[in-house]
């Protein structure tokens, strides 16, 4: 799970390039499935058209950065009709006021939290008089471009603590899919380094130096590189050679 503010702005590494392709810009906003579609990017180089990436393109969202296989996840919004239709309906999230489903203000929305694997929103932060609370997303109704409709007893079931979102999660049975997805990720991260070359020594935030330059890549390695941190492996990735 993670907050809005922990995506936004992360730079997106291709990892069989080892290269930034961009930072996160914004989100496409899916309102009817209560998720973020598509992650915008932001690059110098693109100015004319809107370039993005698939939520289901993304292989993780770690610490320091989001990762993709390649930059061929890249594509043009205005290219896909769907996309384009999703941006055009503006639905942001962040800043929108909440009100029942009988008119009654509740409160602004500050943030909300997203399932790193699915996109899924799982829950929104909001502003109510001097204080936040937290609202589970099974409360909205509608998500608008300036209001997001929840149902008229959401008031009574504000969360104090974020992890209890994923405690209605894991009463859906969804835990394990998410662990069987970040082995599959594990999976994918060595098949796409394995056998490459570190280009520089890689360490550990405790100073352990975890890779030598010059070493060709075996699973244990790139393991070794997993344990020690997902900064890492991003690092590893960065500095590979064929």
């Amino acid at each position: 799970m993670k907050k809005s503010t922990q995506i936004l702005g992360q730079p997106i590494i291709s990892i069989s390039e080892g290269a930034e392709i961009g930072k996160v810009k914004s989100f496409v906003i899916n309102p009817d499935k209560g998720s973020v579609d598509f992650l915008t990017i932001e690059h110098e180089d693109w100015q004319v058209t809107v370039k993005a990436i698939p939520f289901k393109k993304v292989v993780g969202i770690g610490e320091y950065a989001v990762t993709v296989e390649s930059d061929r996840a890249v594509i043009d919004l205005n290219e896909i009709p769907i996309a384009d239709q999703l941006v055009n309906k503006k639905i942001r999230i962040v800043g929108a006021k909440v009100m029942t489903r009988k008119g009654e203000l509740v409160g602004e929305v500050k943030e909300f939290y997203a399932d790193e694997n699915t996109g899924k929103i799982l829950g929104i932060v909001l502003q109510t008089g001097e204080s936040e609370t937290i609202l589970s997303a099974d409360f909205v109704m509608t998500y608008g471009k300036d209001i997001v409709v929840v149902e008229e007893e959401a008031p009574g079931h504000f969360l104090d603590d974020p992890e209890e979102l994923l405690k209605k999660e894991e009463k859906e049975d969804l835990e394990q899919p998410g662990e069987a997805g970040m082995e599959a990720l594990r999976a994918k991260q060595v098949e796409l380094l394995k056998g490459k070359k570190a280009s520089k020594d890689i360490y550990a935030g405790n100073g352990e130096r975890v890779i030598t330059a010059g070493t060709v890549l075996s699973e244990e390695d790139i393991k070794r590189a997993q344990e020690a941190g997902p900064g890492v492996l991003v690092e590893l990735s960065m500095h590979v050679d064929e």
